[in-house]
């Protein structure tokens, strides 16, 4: 994933989704205890986006962390065990349309299986140019909605790097590189097992003092009900956080609105005239807790021309 350009807040910006959270997971529990230097090289993130992962995994109790490293805690390995999927690069031309190819199988979820354009779509919204979906059944891969089943020399293949099983899915994500036919294969499980399922209790709810990542939930939640348009959000004690296209683009935000509207405790629209957003039209409301604000979530408006050209105007600058 590409990175903003981070000298204007003085360090690096993390930039990642459900599938590089998903990585840690993989890494963690294939090469525990794992250092975090090593993690974000296995990830190609920034050292500063896999320690937000890893701090929102300790929040909940699924890592520990020691001097040697970092491993799965029970807790952690029950949640893996509910998203395990074995991965594999390779190339299978007679399915698809890309110059690389990258395939999952997911465990016992033939059932929840329509007819793959579901899994197809989600690949593609995720950077894949495309993806074929196959079911096990009776002990034979075939294509879902039909009895049809896939050439031999497929099945064959795909045996060959997979312990495939009745019940078993396999998605293969293509791509012009193996990057993203990986995240279009990984995403694509991830959305057909219910995405990841990390525990939240109730003594989660939100405080004054909450951090970015445990912002991450209701922000994201926003950001899928408003179609997408970026979203920031704060506590009134610390540093928040700002989303963009599906990722967190900046673990350490705050913004003159966001202050303002913790301050007045009501909601404010009004266009931006500073930082990031400036010239664009947001709106911003706060977040109670017994009659106390703790926190304000926003969304920037940018369908409107102004905020269009603005938003333009801010990644050609960064890039």
């Amino acid at each position: 994933m590409a990175y903003r350009n981070a000298s204007k807040l003085g360090g690096p910006i993390p930039k990642f989704g459900d599938y590089h959270v998903w990585k840690a997971l993989y890494y963690i529990a294939g090469n525990s205890p794992l250092g975090r230097k090593s993690l974000a090289s296995l990830l190609k993130i920034g050292e500063g986006s896999t320690r937000t992962i890893l701090n929102m995994l300790q929040e909940d109790g699924m890592i520990a962390i020691n001097k040697n490293g970092v491993s799965l805690t029970k807790a952690g390995m029950d949640i893996w065990k509910t998203v395990r999927m074995d991965i594999q690069s390779l190339k299978v031309p007679e399915l698809t349309i890309g110059e690389m190819d990258c395939a999952v199988r997911v465990p016992g979820m033939a059932g929840a299986i329509k007819f793959g354009c579901e899994e197809r779509d989600a690949a593609i919204k995720n950077g894949a140019i495309g993806a074929t979906t196959l079911v096990c059944s009776n002990n034979v891969l075939i294509f879902p909605g039909s009895y049809y089943p896939v050439d031999q020399r497929v099945e064959n293949a795909l045996r060959d790097r997979f312990d495939i099983s009745d019940g078993d899915v396999v998605i293969i994500g293509t791509a012009s590189d193996p990057e993203r036919a990986e995240l279009g294969a990984v995403t694509a499980g991830l959305e057909l097992m219910g995405g990841l399922r990390i525990r939240r209790e109730l003594d989660d709810v939100l405080t004054q003092r909450s951090t970015g990542s445990e912002l991450l939930s209701l922000a994201f939640a926003v950001h899928d009900l408003v179609g997408g348009l970026p979203v920031c959000a704060k506590s009134r004690d610390n540093l928040g956080i700002r989303i963009e296209d599906g990722k967190v683009i900046d673990n350490a935000y705050t913004g003159a609105v966001l202050e303002e509207v913790i301050n007045a405790g009501t909601t404010i629209r009004r266009v931006a005239i500073s930082g990031p957003y400036k010239g664009i039209r947001v709106i911003v409301t706060p977040i109670e807790l017994d009659k106390r604000v703790i926190a304000a979530i926003g969304v920037v408006d940018i369908r409107s021309m102004a905020g269009t050209n603005n938003l333009i105007r801010l990644r050609s600058e960064d890039e």
